[in-house]
């Protein structure tokens, strides 16, 4: 075609749509770089379970497991290569997600995203609701949670007190200030409300001294920090902001924090995240399937950040970043062997990284 000849309509206008697409896609699409992360996840040994989304992850005060809780109620234990998978406990039909063993009694608590707070006793079997309701509030949304046992007092999040877990991405995105943090008192049974006004706090943990916890929102990626003990007893904080969308929180054995990441950010996230009139147009007129496909950019990977026990700063960034190998991390879990685990809030597998 001659230099001065005029490109054809026909053809020029899908060209500039076929251009525009693409920026629209890396602009809008695309998960952001994490600065500094190690993409060491792909070397991750995967243990499949029968059962979709194991969300949390739990080990026994002998050692055992790991236990994980699968959304058919169930909560599994791992016997090794040989023995596979194995039933230990039931919760309901729904969905059970944080697991948290008292090391004194044997006893594993549950957070149920429909039910409440349950319990099960060391042989396992049938688990039984302890809370259901809050200050005349009830429980929709129990999520994680953490004991403290010289207090006999276990700490948890309602993520919603309006939904349940299935419209767990619905509450993150449209920003309702609708969760809380209850303390139940194991000895009075009281379940008091010690925060609220929360967006979709997601993962819960006591730090080493059990003089605060912390608690992170899914939505705007913020750490709250409660002060249990101390002169800033019963204030709260900001302690940390992290580089995707937090779910669990675990404790390690030094006193700092690891906390799964669901995925990195990308713009369409964070403009759903940050505009509640655009949130709230997603939560009632997008399925839920898009919504996470949108904010994971169309490939599913998997994150988790370490921050500091103290200054909340983080510590090291750890990612599958084409998901290759994890997707969809919902807990890591540090064990003093040198192994991480971790959970999938959706994913049919456990993994599990030898760091040694």
């Amino acid at each position: 075609m001659p230099i001065n000849q005029k490109i054809p309509t026909w053809f020029a206008v899908p060209a500039v749509f076929a251009v525009l697409s693409v920026i629209s896609y890396q602009t809008l699409i695309v998960p952001e770089n994490l600065e500094g992360a190690k993409n060491v996840l792909t070397m991750a040994k995967t243990i499949p379970i029968p059962v979709a989304g194991p969300e949390s992850i739990e080990f026994d005060p002998k050692g055992e497991g790991p236990y994980a809780a699968v959304v058919d109620g169930r909560i599994l234990k791992w016997r090794g290569d040989d023995l596979g998978w194995v039933d230990f406990a039931y919760t309901s039909p729904h969905r059970p997600l944080g697991l948290t063993f008292e090391k004194k009694t044997g006893d594993l608590y549950i957070c149920d995203g429909y039910l409440g707070l349950m319990k099960v006793g060391p042989e396992g079997g049938l688990a039984e609701l302890i809370v259901d309701e809050a200050e005349g509030r009830k429980v929709m949304f129990a999520n994680q949670g953490d004991i403290d046992e010289e207090e006999d007092v276990f700490y948890f999040n309602d993520s919603s007190d309006k939904y349940h877990f299935r419209d767990v991405f619905f509450v993150a995105v449209s920003g309702e200030r609708s969760g809380r943090v209850i303390r139940y008192d194991k000895k009075t049974k009281e379940a008091k409300v010690i925060m609220d006004n929360l967006v979709c706090n997601n993962g819960l943990a006591l730090n080493k001294d059990r003089s605060f916890l912390i608690t992170c929102e899914s939505g705007t990626s913020l750490v709250h920090r409660y002060w249990i003990k101390g002169p800033k007893a019963g204030t709260r904080d900001i302690f940390a902001k992290v580089p995707g969308y937090p779910d669990n929180i675990r404790l390690t054995s030094t006193g700092d924090f690891w906390i799964g990441l669901h995925c990195k950010k990308n713009l369409i996230g964070r403009l759903i995240v940050n505009y509640k009139w655009l949130g709230k147009l997603v939560e009632k007129t997008v399925k839920l399937e898009y919504v996470i496909a949108f904010i994971n950019g169309f490939k599913p990977h998997g994150v988790a950040v370490k921050i500091s026990g103290e200054t909340g700063e983080v510590l090291e960034l750890l990612e599958d970043k084409e998901g290759k190998t994890m997707k969809y991390v919902s807990e890591a879990y540090e064990r003093d062997d040198g192994k991480l685990w971790f959970g999938s809030v959706y994913w049919p597998a456990v993994w599990v990284l030898d760091r040694k």
